[in-house]
């Protein structure tokens, strides 16, 4: 039986970050006020869990915001501890992290892989140096690639998350950083455009003119270009975007290409383009029944059903069916 994927977050916001890059607030990104106390996690995690079919799902428990493997050692085991029993009842399967990359050793791997954790995420956020520099990642690629390597040689899944649109960097260098991720064995990775928000260091650089935030057309422009490089690497891809927390909505957003539905909006323009081929055939006195896979039928019609409106301009009819033999973004027409 196909069960649902299902993290259950608990943020821990810019813990133990040993300074804030010049984008980041990850009180306000996240919209978690305050570090969790190890009783926290446990009602954190039975809140989620009053809502999910358990049976039906595989759940893990992810730590976000933070750089875990860089709390101290007794409190990163004490929050592990607090999902085990979750873990011994068989209710939650196992636990995913994030971390910065310079923050990777044998003995943080060795503690992580004994406690239940399968998934280790890291900022990588570009993988051009001058980029990282500019931005004050206090990392470098090498830190990346050194960290990548031993989290895969130890058998954890490795996420790579990226972001575009930082100062000093162009769709070329995003394009690199997303072929470099792949070629790292990333099993995923989320793609977060850069958005400048209240009180940050980068909202001085744009108050002053000195950057330039992308806009929302930019930003799926390069998107459509970063998504296929995953694709064709089988690098699954778990989110397009900010989540849209409130205080993001209610004045911590200054500019930037924020959208709740930025993964849509960038899938619709990819089917957008595949349904070229059809549109310079298209008769309109035919009917068009398009037939795509389960995962990919809400972007083929499109944000707002924005592909089959177009199509239905051109077509005395149009379908979408789903076939289930039809994998990631194949698809094939039928018409009379």
């Amino acid at each position: 039986m196909y069960k649902r994927h299902v993290t259950i977050p608990i943020f821990v916001p810019e813990m133990a970050c040993p300074f804030r890059c010049i984008y980041c607030d990850q009180h306000l990104i996240s919209g978690a006020k305050s570090i969790p106390a190890k009783e926290d996690v446990v009602k954190t995690i039975e809140k989620y869990l009053s809502t999910i079919t358990v049976s039906e799902s595989e759940i893990e428990v992810g730590f976000f915001g933070g750089s875990f493997t860089g709390i101290p050692i007794k409190q990163q085991l004490e929050y592990l501890t607090e999902v085990k029993p979750f873990i011994d009842k068989g209710i939650v399967q196992s636990i995913r992290i994030s971390t910065r990359p310079d923050y990777i050793s044998e003995s943080n791997l060795h503690l992580l892989k004994t406690n239940n954790v399968k998934t280790i995420e890291l900022g990588a956020q570009s993988l051009d140096n001058e980029v990282l520099k500019i931005s004050k990642r206090g990392h470098t690629v090498e830190d990346v690639e050194n960290a990548s390597r031993l989290i895969k040689s130890f058998g954890f899944d490795l996420g790579l998350q990226m972001m575009i649109g930082l100062p000093g960097d162009n769709p070329t260098k995003s394009i690199a950083t997303a072929k470099k991720i792949a070629e790292l064995k990333a099993d995923n990775t989320r793609i977060y455009p850069t958005i400048v928000i209240k009180g940050t260091y980068l909202e001085e650089l744009y108050n002053h003119g000195e950057y330039k935030a992308l806009s929302l057309e930019e930003c799926i422009s390069t998107l459509k270009l970063l998504i296929p490089v995953f694709d064709d690497a089988q690098v699954k891809i778990l989110r397009v975007g900010l989540h849209p927390s409130k205080d993001l909505q209610l004045g911590a957003y200054i500019a930037g290409p924020f959208h709740p539905s930025l993964r849509e909006l960038v899938e619709t323009e990819i089917w957008k383009d595949k349904f070229e081929v059809i549109i310079h055939k298209a008769d309109s006195q035919s009917n068009l029944i398009v037939s795509v896979s389960k995962k990919q039928f809400n972007f083929a019609i499109g944000f707002k059903s924005k592909n089959k409106k177009q199509l239905e301009d051109h077509f005395k009819s149009v379908k979408f069916i789903i076939d289930n033999n039809l994998l990631n973004k194949d698809f094939y027409v039928h018409l009379d």
